[in-house]
């Protein structure tokens, strides 16, 4: 299966990232839509992900961006898909 994401870089919380031994981080989970594929013919909202200690005050992580199916079968389901995302510190190009 593949899934094609496109994330808004503008929406991503930097406190949220981290370094580790090969870069900085940023922690995502891809949500399938509820109601279905959406307009766009995206399956998934992209959320970035938060602290368990945030969670449990109710806070919810930003929705970063979308993913959709654009090809390819799979025997896993669908629902519960989680994703690390990560990027170089060379990559001068990113807005932050």
């Amino acid at each position: 299966m593949i899934i094609r994401c496109k994330i808004d870089v503008r929406k991503i919380k930097k406190e949220l990232l981290f370094t580790g031994a090969k870069g900085t981080y940023l922690d995502a989970t891809l949500l399938e839509n509820k109601a279905g594929v959406d307009q766009y013919g995206n399956n998934f909202i992209i959320i970035q992900d938060i602290s368990k200690e945030a969670r449990d005050r109710g806070e919810k992580g930003p929705i970063i961006g979308n993913a959709k199916i654009v090809g390819g079968q799979s025997s896993q389901p669908k629902t519960g898909i989680a994703m690390t995302t990560s990027y170089s510190n060379s990559d001068n190009d990113i807005p932050f």
